[in-house]
């Protein structure tokens, strides 16, 4: 299984629409997630490069930094369908892993 965490720039606000997103998109390719991270994009950089991550997955493509290293996942890319109210994809996530926000 693999190992991602979820990315939501710090000057994101409101928070909770991305997460869902993520949270929903996480669950959708079984991936175990290690945590959320608020903190600048080096930091995720960091992560990959020590192995800590194999996976990034971000709310929307305009967050990403126009000089980011592969593998990242964008939660918006998916068929479009509804997603579910953050409590329910935030159920499902708990019940898998236990995020941390860094």
């Amino acid at each position: 299984m693999e190992i991602a965490v979820i990315w939501v720039p710090a000057d994101i606000e409101p928070l909770e629409p991305a997460l869902s997103a993520c949270f929903y998109h996480t669950c959708q390719h079984d991936y175990r997630l290690a945590g959320i991270v608020r903190a600048p994009w080096e930091t995720l950089e960091q992560m990959m490069i020590d192995g800590e991550v194999d996976v990034v997955v971000i709310a929307d493509r305009a967050h990403l930094p126009a000089d980011r290293s592969p593998r990242v996942e964008v939660a918006a890319d998916l068929p479009s369908h509804p997603l579910p109210e953050a409590g329910q994809a935030r159920q499902t996530a708990r019940g898998r892993c236990r995020p941390h926000v860094r």
